[in-house]
């Protein structure tokens, strides 16, 4: 294959990758659809079996009346016969022949109007058993795929170095590194106010045995002064 045959089936690979991609984004909504489609479709077929069931009922109509005409006929070629008139009794006789042909005739297309009904009615009943079990699934498959999303979130904010959760860990580690440097700030101040104070000296003083107020400030100097 050629570098031009091998870049256009790469660019076909790309665009077939891309259009996978696009339909398990919307997968849901393209379902959604087809189930609207296939409603429509079954309404369809619920009108469809509704304009075959009425010609279904004017052909019994019309057998029914060619029956009863046939029947009436027959009364009329009996009563003919009777008196004698069988011109008449033929010509009546005719007529319930013609009745009869057109009986034969509706009761072939009530037979398959019927035989229509019968395997519209299966299929339509078919039909609903397979999308109501359908929309079962796809309420299903919504929920799913909600708890999903809702596990996916959570995953992201505790889990990862950019998430929600190590965010707030780091600026908590923060927190608590600046509240120990206040601290030893804190302290390291506390000690050198008590080097430059009393309390430092009375320390020292403790530590060479020397007791607070055994000889005033006057002694002291005395003494200084008889050393020198």
């Amino acid at each position: 294959m050629s570098i031009w045959g091998k870049l256009m089936t790469a660019v076909r690979g790309g665009a077939t990758e891309i259009g996978e991609a696009i339909v398990d984004n919307q997968a849901l909504r393209i379902l959604d659809q087809e189930i609207r489609d296939s409603g429509e479709e079954l309404n369809r077929s619920k009108t469809a079996l509704a304009n075959i069931m009425a010609k279904e009922k004017l052909a019994t109509d019309k057998c029914n009346q060619l029956k009863t005409k046939i029947s009436e006929y027959e009364t009329y070629a009996s009563q003919a016969l009777e008196k004698g008139n069988e011109t008449l009794a033929v010509e009546i006789a005719e007529k319930i022949a013609d009745y009869e042909a057109q009986l034969a005739s509706e009761e072939e297309v009530k037979v398959g109007f019927s035989q229509s009904v019968e395997n519209l009615r299966k299929a339509v009943a078919h039909a609903e058993s397979n999308l109501k079990r359908l929309k079962q699934q796809v309420d299903t498959v919504k929920a799913t795929d909600s708890v999903q999303k809702a596990q996916a979130a959570v995953a992201a904010r505790y889990s990862g170095a950019n998430s929600k959760m190590q965010t707030a860990t780091d600026s908590l580690d923060r927190i608590k590194k600046k509240q120990a440097e206040r601290a030893a700030q804190m302290e390291a101040a506390q000690q050198m106010s008590e080097e430059h104070g009393d309390a430092s000296l009375e320390s020292k003083m403790k530590a060479a045995g020397i007791k607070p107020g055994a000889s005033s400030a006057n002694d002291i100097l005395a003494r200084l002064k008889a050393k020198k």
